[in-house]
């Protein structure tokens, strides 16, 4: 038997949709989540956390409250980035402990964590913690495919994660870049290799998703992320019904019920409609695009580098781009591209191609990787590229972290005229500005728990 674990509520729209699902949008249907039977439901974490503030005006704490209490039988599972937790830098121990401490509490089961270089020193204290306060830790391994990312070495960092206490491992494939006969050889190496469940998660950028998860599951892997038909498919997950019907009377039958699925699925069609109509949704993230496998470029690095030259009035340069991302990839020692390494990498490559010289201008970004800010590179950059853009600054060669003063005490007393609760500390450390914002409409009185709040009976009544 296959287990199934949701991304409509997080990473399904996070990749069709900017992350605009509101939670109006899912406790209607929360119930009937409930009763799937998933082994999990991705809810929380990743790009949610941001955008709950920035762009909807609710607290991302009170969507997972309410969630828990909507969905008492299902476990909820969040994305963490190590020590970038939802943000874009590396925050100090002191807060990777308490934002773990109050997920948990706050009602996450599942903590999927990960590096986007893959450097376990930059998992360990994210794991610690999980651990210690009870949660259920998987950590991922992100998947990219260059020289050096070989299947051996795949094999010794899920070994590596196993020994520092994965529950389960996951394998990342954030861009789609993972072939289906290749998941085969993988999932069945890493079967061989540890004992713990191995989670298979992949987009359908390229086209190849449902066949990635089935030559998967032909190999034994034990947990595979879908998402809803709605928002499945394209640059989100494979659909969870397609997967559920394939599998049915098979030695890996999911047991889901696919006129329950149906059902549910109904209602995210309008929700769907809304984020199209309101302009969230594109047809472009819901055709196969294999640029994806040419460029190893994500679905949504690419509509950021669509983004950045446009805005340049340089359009026209797309092509040259996306062929300066793997050379700039190479010489940055082949970061795996995920957030916030391919926004580096693609933000350097426009650089690049617009300025007319390669490296004539250097972000800040691009510094602070070929530094070792964001933690040890896969193998050595290009020390030309690392000379002209650091000149004669040493390469450092410990946890980033390790340089970071506690943080919580200074960050609770810039806020104490606005705090109510502990989690606004934590909300203030990742987004400073956005979370000043939304702590100021919600001293105005406008805030409300969105437009609808749970009754006892975990059924959904408007406000």
């Amino acid at each position: 038997m296959v287990k199934i674990t949701d991304t409509i509520l997080r990473d399904a729209h996070q990749s069709q949709a900017a992350t605009r699902m509101k939670l109006s949008e899912m406790l209607p249907v929360a119930d009937k989540l409930d009763k799937v039977g998933y082994y999990s439901l991705e809810c929380w974490g990743g790009a949610t956390f941001d955008s709950c503030l920035r762009f909807l005006n609710e607290d991302p704490w009170d969507r997972l409250r309410a969630l828990r209490k909507a969905m008492p039988n299902t476990k909820l599972q969040m994305l963490f980035r190590g020590q970038n937790i939802l943000g874009y830098r590396h925050y100090a121990d002191d807060v990777v402990d308490k934002f773990v401490e109050l997920s948990i509490k706050n009602g996450i089961d599942i903590i999927r964590i990960f590096d986007a270089l893959n450097d376990p020193r930059n998992l360990e204290r994210a794991v610690k913690a999980t651990k210690k306060y009870g949660g259920q830790c998987e950590i991922a391994i992100s998947y990219t495919t260059s020289p050096f990312h070989t299947r051996e070495y795949f094999l010794k960092l899920a070994k590596q994660f196993e020994q520092m206490g994965a529950d389960t491992i996951c394998i990342k494939d954030m861009a789609g870049l993972l072939l289906p006969y290749e998941a085969f050889e993988l999932v069945k190496a890493l079967k061989k290799t540890v004992s713990v469940p191995i989670h298979m998660h992949t987009h359908n950028t390229a086209g190849t998703g449902d066949m990635v998860n089935l030559k998967a599951i032909e190999a034994g892997v034990d947990i595979v992320d879908t998402s809803l038909s709605a928002l499945g498919n394209g640059t989100s997950q494979p659909a969870t019904e397609s997967l559920v019907a394939t599998l049915k009377g098979t030695p890996y039958d999911t047991g889901l019920d696919i006129e329950l699925l149906t059902d549910i699925n109904n209602h995210f069609k309008n929700v769907a409609k809304r984020l199209t109509d309101d302009g969230f949704r594109s047809p472009q993230v819901l055709a196969v695009d294999v640029r994806a496998l040419i460029y190893q470029v994500p679905g949504g690095m690419l509509s950021n580098l669509i983004n950045q030259l446009k805005e340049q009035g340089k359009s026209e340069k797309l092509q040259e781009v996306l062929q300066e991302v793997p050379r700039v990839r190479k010489d940055f020692g082949y970061p795996p591209l995920v957030t916030p390494t391919s926004q580096i990498v693609g933000t350097q490559a426009v650089l690049n191609v617009i300025a007319g010289e390669r490296y004539k201008i250097a972000t800040k970004e691009s510094k602070g990787l070929l530094h070792g800010d964001y933690g040890r590179l896969t193998t050595t950059p290009n020390m030309d590229v690392v000379e002209k853009v650091l000149g004669n600054r040493d390469i450092i060669t410990y946890r980033p972290a390790d340089k970071l003063a506690p943080e919580i005490d200074q960050l609770r007393e810039e806020i104490k005229q606005y705090y109510e609760q502990e989690e606004d500390v934590l909300s203030y450390a990742l987004f400073p500005q956005v979370a000043l914002n939304f702590f100021k409409y919600r001293q105005a009185g406008k805030y409300k728990l969105d437009t609808m709040l749970l009754d006892g009976n975990n059924g959904v009544v408007p406000v």
